[in-house]
Parts: structure tokens; sequence; C-alpha cells
């Protein structure tokens, strides 16, 4: 019983934290809002989901190799996500202010 409780308990733990990111990945896409997302948080969390792959990998332990990378991919996404969306808002906003005018110049017309 004890030889496997580590993996039923590493297994279990994957899964609920894995399936923590679905929710934002999937709001995320649909409604390219991805404001309220904090950059340097998520680029935190895949750093550190890459060192729990590494580790995982150097232990040999499959429940963590597979969910952490599965959480690396799903916020991974989240990350792609947030930087394109505030590249597209970048535009958008550079866009919207138009030519710069300088002040006092006569226009012709």
């Amino acid at each position: 019983m004890s030889e496997w409780l580590p993996t039923i308990l590493a297994t279990v733990a994957g899964i609920l934290s894995t399936a923590s990111f679905v929710p934002q990945v999937l709001k995320a896409w649909r409604e390219r809002d991805t404001a309220a997302i904090s950059k340097r948080m998520y680029l935190v969390t895949v750093t550190a989901f890459t060192l729990w792959s590494l580790y995982g990998f150097l232990i040999g332990a499959m429940p963590l190799i597979i969910f952490n990378l599965l959480s690396l991919a799903l916020s991974g996404a989240i990350l792609f996500l947030k930087i394109r969306n505030d590249r597209q808002e970048a535009r958008v906003d550079k866009s919207a202010a138009g030519p710069r005018k300088e002040p006092g110049m006569a226009q012709s017309g």
C-alpha cells in the first residue's frame, strides 16, 4: 500500500494544479482580455515549471515530469497571450494618437 500512495498523491495533486490553469487559458483565449493578468507572475511561473520539470527528469519522477510539463504549456500559453495582447494594445494606442503636430505650426489649406 505504501509503495503506490506517493504516486497517487502526486497524480491527484498534478491533475488539480494543472487543471487550475485551464479556465484562465480559455478566458484569455476567448475574450482576448489579459489586462488583469500579471506578466511578471507568469514569467516566474513559467520559470518555476521549467525548473520543476528538469528536476523531475533528474530524479525520474514521471508524475512530476508530466504534470509540470502540462502546467508549463498552459502557463506558457497564458504568458504568450498576455504578451501578444499587450503588443496589440500598444499598437492601437500608438495609432490612435495619430501624427504629432508641433504647436504653433500653421496648416495650409
